[in-house]
């Protein structure tokens, strides 16, 4: 499986140059209340392209597919989203980076992961530092990452709080730290699995919780990015 890895990615899509190097992507959206899908569009949010760039400074060389679930607005809705993780499921991904976090629990979603999980396809979904439950992040057996100010390049931190499991690096910039933390842990993740393809969920959150660069919540400044 270590040469069959590749990596999912739901969000806003990505740039035309990112793209041309993606294994495959699919766009899926509603129309008249009906779930269509076809071919992305160039990320118009800049989140999507955010999300690749950091996952890939972690995972290094790996193949990428990309599911594209938001248009014009940073909105989207449960249907989308599983459907294009079941789209990703489908197409071999091993691990798939959800950094988004919907209000409400839908069953079609929740299925939709349990489903994923069942088949061995290891979730890790963002999660903000304060707030409510969010979701896929709050379903069982999803890794759950916001970001962690204090962790540089490389590193990441276990928090095992109401909020998340793990913190990750966000860098500089104005965007979202758990989306940005989420996309970096997912690409030390890919990188772990390159490495050692046979382990499991259970094995990496382990490996993962053993190897932070810091535990527990940070103290000082406020909490979390």
């Amino acid at each position: 499986m270590g040469t069959d890895l590749c990596v999912g990615i739901i969000d806003s899509g990505c740039s035309p140059e990112q793209a041309s190097a993606l294994l495959r992507a699919r766009r899926f959206w509603l129309e008249d209340g009906q779930l269509r899908e076809g071919a992305t569009l160039p990320d118009p949010l800049g989140h999507g392209g955010a999300v690749l760039d950091a996952l890939q400074r972690e995972a290094g060389s790996v193949p990428v597919l990309v599911a594209q679930v938001f248009s014009g607005q940073a909105s989207t809705s449960a249907l989308q989203v599983a459907a294009a993780l079941l789209w990703l499921v489908e197409a071999g991904a091993r691990l798939v980076n959800l950094s988004l976090g919907l209000q409400q629990d839908r069953p079609v979603l929740h299925q939709a992961c349990a489903e994923a999980i069942a088949a061995g396809v290891l979730l890790c979904a963002s999660s903000p530092a304060q707030g409510g439950p969010v979701y896929p992040a709050s379903y069982p057996g999803v890794i759950r990452v916001t970001g962690d100010a204090r962790c540089a390049p490389g590193q990441w931190s276990w928090l095992g709080s109401r909020q998340a499991d793990f913190g990750g690096y966000v860098g500089a910039g104005g965007r979202a730290g758990a989306s940005l933390g989420c996309a970096a842990l997912s690409g030390r993740v890919a990188a772990l699995l390159r490495e050692e393809p046979g382990m499991g969920r259970q094995q990496v959150r382990d490996w993962l919780r053993q190897h932070a660069a810091f535990v527990g919540p940070e103290r000082r400044g406020g909490g979390h990015a």
